[in-house]
Parts: structure tokens; C-alpha cells; sequence
């Protein structure tokens, strides 16, 4: 019941048509109409779950089975959604694309959270307490330095000028994923892709690598990302180069994701994840149209 693709499409087809049609009876305005449909899917999804979740306890489900009805009620959930928003409000390119890329995120990150082989997921460290753990073993080194007072009273003055800075950002470590495994500590995000300007974004992640850098050696950085290598822009260069983070791209991230896990999400998706025969032939016409066929892929 909860792996069959067919009758999850059919449940979430049947439920989308209902509730549309309610919801645009009481507005007219597409993209709240969107909004409203996509919520409505994503709590039928979260029940359809917890549905699971309750007879896989009295069933004693292992991780694996349990993680096999989590992903294929999503992957259905989330053509029905792609579906429903189409209905409303008919995708262009770059709204096609980024949403794609939204929906692989969640879906990855599934197998961390019912993992076959053993991992601890955590919360990340907060910035205000490293910072002041940080500054703490400076001034102690300083104190102990054998020089006048007056340059050590420089130093830390010239030492924390970058810190001021840093904190007029309000640095946030927390990434999408932190986990825990064989005594390291894995600090995970995700990306569709760098195709645009990412300047923003990269040297974020470089200054949340670099403070994790200083916190342990235990501390991993881990980027995935959905395109291919050689679809990505400099900014995935520059990244990759860095020294701080471990980059996975396209097959490689489900062979990460796989090693860390022990679920082969490459393997499940080749098997189940037909996306131009699952979706609605109204939808993949539509697609097909705008040439955005190409993008509907994990």
C-alpha cells in the first residue's frame, strides 16, 4: 500500500482534484491558489506518513522498509504537487528548475533520517557560543606571550576587529544537514546547482567552513549538488578548491550519500523514479512544449 506508485498517485490525484477545485472557488489569485494546493499535498503527504510510521512500529519495520515507503509517498506527493501548481499557474523555466531543485534537498535527506547504517543527527553549534570560545583561547595565548603588556593589549584590539565584522553579519552555522558518524562531525548542504551569481552564497559557505575549521578537525563539511560537475559555474570551482569543503556532484552525491547511509538512493530512483511516464500527460505536454522536459530529472 504504501510503495505502490500507482495507487499514491491515484490517492494524492484524487485528494489535489478536490481540494482545488474548493480552493478556486475562494480566490482567484493563482498564486495563492498555488500556495494553498502545494500546503495541502505536503500535510496529506506528512499524514500518509505518520499513517506508515504507526504500522511500521507495531510491524517492526527495519529502516530500509520504512525508508522505501517514505520515499516513494514523497516522490508521488511531489509529482502531484508539480502537477497541481501547473494547473494553477503554468511553469516557466526558471520556476520549473528551482523547484526541482527545492524538492531534491528533502528528498536526499530522507535517508539520513531513517538511516540503515548507524548516524546521529545534530543540531549545529550555535555562532555566539563558538565565537566566544574562540576569542577565549586567543586571549589566553596572548596573555601567556612573552612581550610588554601595551602589544599584547594591540593584538587583542587587532584581533577582534574581524570578529566585529563577522557579527554585524550575524553568522548562522546552521546548514541542511548535521550528523554524526564514526566519531566525526558532518555539516551538510545542498544545491541544485551554480548556473547564476553565486558570489553571495559561496563566500557564506567559505566563512561557515572556516569557523568550523577552527572548532575541530573533527568537523567535515559536506556539499551535494544535484547537476553534473561540468554544469556548474566558478563559483563550485572555488568551493571545491577551498580546502574546507568535500564536493559531490550529480552520481557522486548518491555514492556519498550512499557510503554514509547505506542506502542507495541512485539504485531506488533507476527502479521507481519514472518521471516522463509518471506524471500527468496534461502536464508533460506542457513541458514538452516549453522544452522543460530536461530539467525533470534527479
Amino acid at each position: 500500500m504504501y510503495t505502490d506508485k500507482a495507487q499514491l498517485l491515484s490517492y494524492f490525484r484524487t485528494i489535489s482534484s478536490t481540494k482545488l477545485a474548493y480552493i478556486q472557488r475562494k480566490t482567484k489569485d493563482y498564486r495563492t491558489q498555488a500556495s494553498l494546493i502545494n500546503n495541502c499535498i505536503k500535510n496529506v503527504k506528512g499524514q500518509r506518513i505518520l499513517g506508515m510510521l504507526d504500522q511500521a512500529k507495531i510491524e517492526r519495520w527495519n529502516n530500509s522498509d520504512i525508508l522505501e515507503a517514505v520515499l516513494m509517498i514523497t516522490y508521488a506527493a511531489d509529482i502531484v504537487m508539480l502537477e497541481s501548481r501547473n494547473d494553477v499557474w503554468p511553469y516557466e523555466y526558471m520556476a520549473f528548475a528551482r523547484r526541482i531543485g527545492e524538492l531534491w534537498e528533502p528528498f536526499c535527506k530522507e535517508a539520513f533520517k531513517y538511516p540503515v547504517k548507524d548516524l546521529d543527527l545534530n543540531n549545529p553549534p550555535n555562532f555566539e557560543e563558538v565565537r566566544e570560545e574562540i576569542i577565549e583561547s586567543i586571549k589566553k595565548y596572548i596573555s601567556f606571550l612573552n612581550v610588554e603588556s601595551t602589544i599584547k593589549r594591540d593584538l587583542m584590539y587587532y584581533y577582534q576587529i574581524p570578529w566585529k565584522m563577522v557579527d554585524s553579519g550575524r553568522v548562522k552555522l546552521g546548514l541542511d544537514l548535521h550528523f554524526s558518524q564514526a566519531g566525526f562531525h558532518y555539516n551538510c548542504d545542498f544545491k541544485s546547482g551554480f548556473s547564476s551569481n553565486e558570489k553571495g552564497n559561496t563566500n557564506r559557505l567559505l566563512m561557515v567552513a572556516t569557523i568550523y575549521h577552527f572548532i575541530s578537525h573533527k568537523e567535515k563539511m559536506i556539499l551535494f549538488v544535484r547537476q553534473a560537475e561540468k554544469q556548474n559555474n566558478h563559483y563550485l570551482q572555488t568551493l571545491k578548491n577551498s580546502n574546507y569543503w568535500e564536493v559531490y556532484c550529480a552520481d557522486e552525491a548518491y555514492t556519498k550519500i550512499f557510503e554514509f547511509t547505506g542506502f542507495d538512493l541512485r539504485k531506488w530512483l533507476d527502479m521507481n523514479a519514472f518521471w516522463e511516464q509518471d506524471i500527468s500527460d496534461e502536464f508533460r505536454n506542457h513541458l514538452s512544449k516549453n522544452d522543460l522536459l530536461k530539467y525533470l530529472t534527479w
